[in-house]
Parts: C-alpha cells; sequence; structure tokens
C-alpha cells in the first residue's frame, strides 16, 4: 500500500509517467553557450579560462582560499590526502557506510582504511567511535598516533558528509587535535552544505568534491580540493599539473605530481551549473520538506539534516521499519519505474578491504539493512513556486 502511495507521490512530483531516475543533471542555464564557445576556441584540454573561472566560482561560494580542480573526485581526494602527509603503510580512519572511491584512493597510496561506526545524528564518521577505537587500537607517540600493535602511523581521518549531510566535525575535530591526526573532508556529496554556516570541506585540512553526473551540479567528470591556505592551494596545484615549473618553452619538473587536471570543457560546464546551485539548492531543500510531512505518519523515518547544519539533501533517504520491508519497497517501486536504491555495503565487505582494522560497526549495519534512497532530482514545478 505505502508503496503504491509513494510511487503516485513521486511521479506527481515530476509530472511524469516516464521511468524517473534517482538524480539526473539539469541544464537549464548557460551550459550549451559556454561549452560551444571552448570549442570554438580549441581549447578543450587543460588549459583555459574557464578552468580558472571555475575555481573561483568554488572559492567565492565555498570562502575557501584556494581551489583546485581536478579531473575527478576520486582525484581530488587522492590528491587532498597526499598534501596532507598520507603516504604508504599508514592507516586511515574512515567509515565502512562509504563509496567505495573513498577507499580506493587510500588504496592506491599505499595507505590502509580502519572503519568506525557512522552516527544516527548525521549517517558521517561518529565522534563517540572514533574516540573508542583510538583508546582501544591506538597510542600517542613521539611519531604521533601510531596502533599499538603494528606501530603504523595512524596519519588522518575522512569523514565524509553521507548525501550532504554534514558530519559533527567539533567534535571530530578536537579528537584529531588530541590525537595529532588530520582531518580530510570526503565532501563528494555535499556542495552547497553547510556547517554551522561554514561550507563543507572548508573546517578540515583539505576537503575534496566531486562533479559527477549525479551530483548536485556537474561537470561530466570533475572534482576539486578546497585548500585551506593559499600557499597549500598554491602547491596543491602545481602538484596537480605535473609539478612543472613555468618556463617559456622548457620542460622541467621539481617533484613527482599528478596529472589531475580538469580539462577546460568540463570547467565550461561548471562555470554554467555553478550561475543556478543557488536554485538547485533551494528546489533540492523544498522536495526534501515535501519528503519530510509524506513520511511524517508512515513507519518510514525520512532522514533529516542535523540541527547543527544546513543540507543541501543531494540525495534523500528513508530508513524502513525492517529489512524485509526495504527489500519490497525497493523491488516494487523499481518495478514501476521509480529508481530506488539501497546504500552502499559496507567495504568491509568488499573482498579488497575484508581484512581491514574495524571497530564496532552496529549502526552502520543497521543502515545497510533498512535504508533506501528515493529520486532526488531538482523538480521543475517546484522551481516555478
Amino acid at each position: 500500500m505505502m508503496t503504491n502511495k509513494l510511487v503516485s507521490f513521486i511521479k506527481e512530483l515530476y509530472q511524469t509517467d516516464e521511468f524517473i531516475p534517482l538524480h539526473a543533471p539539469r541544464f537549464n542555464g548557460n551550459e550549451q553557450t559556454y561549452v560551444s564557445e571552448t570549442i570554438q576556441s580549441t581549447f578543450v584540454s587543460s588549459v583555459g579560462k574557464y578552468v580558472d573561472d571555475f575555481e573561483k566560482h568554488i572559492e567565492a561560494y565555498t570562502k575557501t582560499p584556494k581551489a583546485v580542480a581536478t579531473v575527478n573526485g576520486t582525484a581530488a581526494l587522492h590528491t587532498a590526502l597526499y598534501m596532507a602527509g598520507v603516504r604508504a603503510n599508514d592507516i586511515v580512519i574512515t567509515q565502512a557506510l562509504t563509496f567505495v572511491a573513498t577507499c580506493n584512493a587510500l588504496h592506491h597510496m599505499g595507505a590502509e582504511p580502519a572503519f568506525v561506526d557512522v552516527s544516527p545524528v548525521s549517517l558521517g564518521l561518529c565522534p563517540k567511535a572514533l574516540a573508542a577505537f583510538l583508546d582501544e587500537h591506538a597510542i600517542l607517540t613521539e611519531r604521533g598516533a601510531v596502533l599499538k600493535t603494528t606501530k603504523q602511523r595512524i596519519k588522518a581521518i575522512v569523514p565524509m558528509h553521507t548525501f550532504g549531510h554534514p558530519v559533527e566535525l567539533d567534535e571530530l575535530m578536537l579528537i584529531c587535535r588530541n590525537w595529532g591526526i588530520s582531518l580530510i573532508e570526503d565532501a563528494a556529496e555535499s556542495l552547497g552544505s553547510f556547517y554551522k554556516g561554514q561550507h563543507t570541506g572548508t573546517l578540515g585540512d583539505f576537503g575534496a568534491i566531486s562533479f559527477n553526473g549525479n551530483k548536485i551540479i556537474t561537470t561530466g567528470g570533475g572534482g576539486i580540493v578546497l585548500c585551506k591556505t593559499l600557499d597549500s592551494g598554491m602547491h596543491t596545484k602545481h602538484v596537480t599539473t605535473t609539478a612543472k615549473v613555468p618556463h617559456p618553452y622548457e620542460f622541467y619538473h621539481d617533484e613527482a605530481g599528478f596529472n589531475y587536471r580538469m580539462p577546460n570543457l568540463n570547467a565550461a560546464l561548471g562555470c554554467a551549473q555553478m550561475e543556478v546551485l543557488p536554485e538547485f539548492v533551494k528546489n533540492k531543500r523544498k522536495l526534501a520538506h515535501l519528503y519530510s510531512d509524506f513520511f511524517s505518519e508512515s513507519e518510514f523515518k525520512f532522514v533529516t539534516e542535523p540541527d547543527y547544519a544546513q543540507s543541501n539533501y543531494w540525495l534523500n533517504a528513508i530508513i524502513c521499519p525492517d529489512a524485509q520491508t526495504r527489500e519490497a519497497l525497493l523491488k516494487e517501486t523499481n518495478a514501476k519505474g521509480v529508481m530506488t536504491r539501497p546504500i552502499w555495503q559496507l567495504m568491509h565487505r568488499l573482498p579488497m578491504y575484508q581484512n581491514a582494522l574495524k571497530g564496532d560497526l552496529t549502526y552502520s549495519e543497521y543502515i545497510e539493512s533498512h535504508l533506501v534512497n528515493i529520486p532526488s532530482s531538482p523538480v521543475k514545478s517546484l522551481a516555478e513556486e
């Protein structure tokens, strides 16, 4: 019964009987104009005005000293980890309830993830679980925090702002200060989200945002590193552009860098999307309130932003009363042309991370078996209100 009501509600919202995706891009502004200009200029690769313009747009919106555009969100996170000093054999603590790219960025650096539980407040890294994990598994030495058993350095934590909902950053930052651990925000999903008035990705040592096609705005493929200081930002830009020293014609590179530059073609699309980002955020927050009202008298719990935050509600989510209801909802909604999806399988269940150190993951396991994401694209009719 609830499934039929939900399908009817969503189809009425989106005013269509066609297939409704989970999150589709919207191109309502200057996208075609800017992309066409880029093609006509022939500067479609990593050199061109739109890359600089896009970085400036992000800096102005997030109020970060320097933003460095990259080819995708994973590259942005990899770069942020590298710039924070994470190296091979280091331990990086993150949440098991995350998209696999978080762990893949660590893996390709030769670092190892350690998993802690998520918080009922945010669905992101739980400060209480982090503190308990460190008390049990770590000691503080002259080298900083290390594992008691292997003496591997615990260099960083990577909380993810799940579905755009900011984690409890004050508590996490205090723990990091006490243990001498860096904090890198996986803000892939949270462009347009604010923690106590400050944009996500700007409170930690570095932040990383994604502009994949399913994010709140897209550059087709792309990401960006948010840097806390101008100096670290300029170094990050240097590292992501193969560490090439400027010269009229010579090729000289002064450190091992990455070729992670965002193409101008993608940045042109991003510049147009940034012009309408405030409207997208407003629209998606309206949609979230409608969903919240719809589920308010039901056995399903709609996931809302924490009290301390303003979320972009990138993906709307509901928590089902039990695993059987979740399975039925997924099966029936998809059969009726409304895309719904479960949350990701926990990282320690994947073969490449099954041996990673982990703490108690009780709440992560509960969310894994109970949560469903529902359509979250901006709704045309809400934009007209």
